[in-house]
């Protein structure tokens, strides 16, 4: 266990954005976790987990309390009796890294989610999706550290109540302070050199095959990883699309009786599934990088030279040019040198509030928000 001191959040964050931490300690094994989590919890300091700071949009604010860089490593691997694979993966080894070893070990699951920035530990919590696959559709288990009981826990992917990027163990949290500290998560594959079925259009037909058939799950995985490299959504230090939490919203889900002809007719509509990829009746998921576009949001809102025609509104008078959404993806809200997190908040706050206002659909914040508010 480390004790790193003078460090900057914006040094442990995709964003690169967040003020000094008063402690930062690196974690590189399971029991330095606890006991760094537990130190802290001892001397009543606030707890702050950051794995690949992928999820975490900080205040440039000097953050009062205990900053745990979860770093831990390892994948485990074996047979289950009926037939599947368990794997356990430590939480804090690189998510991308677990992914592209499954694949390469002839294991099929989590070939959709290649790309993802971010560590295993984090993947439950936010129940990580992409590309018609979630990680609730695959994992067996999770182990944790209960900071409340002072003991270790493990749930079933039932126990977690998973929904869209959501689960019990997100909404125990605490102004970004889990209850819950993920040791460790198992995921249920299968052996074999076929993906699961393609769920998404975009893919299916980047893959060559239809809606609900299978393709082999490495082309798979190198396919996903070039779509969302397309988009700026795999990290590249010389791309300052990358710069970025990925994502910013959620796409909406808006139940029958909320939906009114605010939002038009022709905004793609999405049906909503639940843990285990059946769907659910009663609601429908939106598009929102098709709200943000037609509210007037084009790629690169926020840089100099840019407008919102539709509400009338200057681009670089939101943020000074520091930070505006991406120029290949509206979802997200990228720091384009020098911007501050209140910089890249107020982006996504002139967002939310003009989506709203054209749709009256009020987009929900993906990432954790550490010292800012929408």
């Amino acid at each position: 266990m480390a004790l790193m001191n003078a460090l900057r959040l914006s040094e442990l964050t995709t964003t690169a954005v967040g003020g000094p931490a008063a402690k930062v300690v690196r974690a590189e094994t399971e029991e330095e976790l606890l006991a760094a989590v537990t130190a802290a919890d001892d001397a009543g300091e606030h707890v702050l987990l950051v794995g690949g700071g992928s999820n975490i949009l900080a205040s440039d604010a000097p953050y009062e309390g205990t900053v745990v860089h979860v770093a831990s490593r390892g994948v485990v691997v074996a047979e289950a009796e009926d037939g599947a694979v368990l794997v356990e993966v430590a939480a804090g080894h690189p998510w991308d890294d677990a992914v592209r070893e499954t694949v390469a070990r002839g294991l099929a699951g989590l070939e959709t989610l290649a790309g993802i920035p971010g560590t295993a530990g984090a993947t439950p919590v936010q129940n990580v999706g992409a590309y018609g696959a979630e990680v609730s559709q695959t994992i067996e288990s999770v182990r944790t550290w209960d900071r409340t009981e002072r003991r270790e826990c493990t749930f079933t992917a039932g126990e977690l109540a998973f929904s869209y990027r959501d689960s019990a163990l997100k909404r125990s949290m605490t102004a970004g302070s889990p209850r819950h500290v993920v040791l460790a998560v198992t995921f249920r594959l299968l052996r074999q050199e076929e993906s699961l079925p393609v769920r998404y259009a975009q893919l299916a037909t980047a893959l060559g095959v239809e809606v609900g058939e299978t393709a082999p799950a490495a082309l798979v995985r190198e396919t996903v990883l070039r779509l969302r490299a397309s988009k700026g959504m795999v990290l590249d230090p010389a791309d300052r699309d990358t710069c970025s939490t990925g994502s910013f919203f959620t796409n909406p889900v808006v139940s029958h009786e909320e939906l009114t002809d605010r939002i038009p007719a022709d905004a793609p509509r999405y049906p909503v599934l639940d843990a285990r990829g059946h769907e659910l009746p009663g609601a429908v998921k939106f598009s929102a990088a098709w709200l943000i576009d037609h509210a007037g949001f084009g790629k690169g809102f926020g840089l100099p030279g840019t407008r919102n025609e539709l509400l009338d509104l200057d681009g670089e008078s939101v943020a000074g040019g520091r930070a505006s959404l991406s120029t290949k993806h509206t979802l997200a809200m990228t720091n384009r040198g020098g911007a501050s997190g209140e910089d890249v908040a107020a982006v996504a706050r002139t967002v939310q509030r003009g989506v709203a206002e054209v749709s009256g659909v009020v987009l929900v914040p993906e990432p954790v928000l550490v010292g800012l508010s929408l």
